[in-house]
């Protein structure tokens, strides 16, 4: 109980340091391009468009509003990958920062996740454009991408925490999270409703038990079928999420003298 005061304590305290770390590293990355901000909106839609016709036209997918339904899987899930992938060789890749300033070893993580949700938050304002486009009904239901995207964040964030501190114990850490997420990009249904393509227990285990694929299916839910989302699940997955974030809390908090001496 004592590390998780300190953890929000520690939050309020840096927040400020994290949000300007944030914007720094976003204003680094378009730097020297002539588009400058103008990638964060052309690279998705890149993407979006590669898999859509891959998908829609060479594999003839008819699911309905397909584009959109792509756009949301993918935004999801690169909020997700960046999340886990980044967070592996983010205290050594600070090993300047970490070995000569004091600082709580998750803010480096919630500094990056900043950036992710940025990037995921104009991902979201291009996908309701294209809805639009589509002519995708609008409802109050679109409102609880809120409390999906509040519990895929706290989530990943957790993850993330476990993930920083073994990935300065075991250097080959990022590659085995590169093959695991790779896995799980492919069993998460990014470009196929695992509800109408699966069934049984198969289907039961890709949505329940991947956090991911459930949480796609919520958003493509409320954005696009019109639908209350699973409130079970998403109790259940929050329930998770504090847990996991807890861990970690204690882990980071049980070494933190110690990166420093390893790294």
């Amino acid at each position: 109980m004592k590390n998780i005061k300190l953890f929000f304590k520690n939050i309020k305290k840096y927040n400020k340091y994290a949000i300007r770390s944030a914007k720094a590293e976003l204003k680094s990355e378009v730097a020297d391009s002539y588009l400058n901000w103008l990638w964060w909106i052309i690279e998705p839609l890149c993407f979006m468009l590669i898999y859509v016709f891959i998908f829609s036209v060479v594999f003839e997918n008819d699911t309905p509003y397909f584009a959109s339904f792509v756009f949301i899987g993918l935004a999801a899930w690169d909020f997700f990958n960046r999340m886990l992938s980044g967070s592996v060789k983010l205290i050594m890749s600070n090993r300047g920062l970490v070995s000569k300033v004091y600082i709580p070893k998750y803010i480096l993580l919630l500094s990056k996740s900043y950036t992710y949700i940025f990037k995921w938050f104009i991902s979201l304002i291009i996908t309701f454009v294209l809805m639009i486009f589509q002519g995708v009904p609008f409802s109050f239901h679109i409102l609880f991408i809120i409390p999906i995207i509040i519990i895929l964040y706290i989530l990943s964030f957790g993850i993330g925490m476990i993930l920083m501190h073994f990935g300065v114990l075991f250097n080959d850490l990022s590659n085995l999270i590169k093959i695991v997420l790779r896995m799980i990009f492919y069993l998460s249904g990014v470009f196929y409703n695992i509800r109408e393509r699966l069934d049984g227990v198969l289907q039961y285990v890709l949505l329940r038990g991947n956090p991911i694929a459930f949480c796609m299916d919520e958003l493509r839910k409320v954005m696009l079928e019109v639908k209350f989302p699973s409130f079970e699940g998403l109790a259940v997955w929050l329930l998770i999420a504090i847990t996991i974030n807890i861990i970690g809390i204690n882990i980071i908090h049980k070494n933190e003298n110690s990166y420093a001496k390893v790294i």
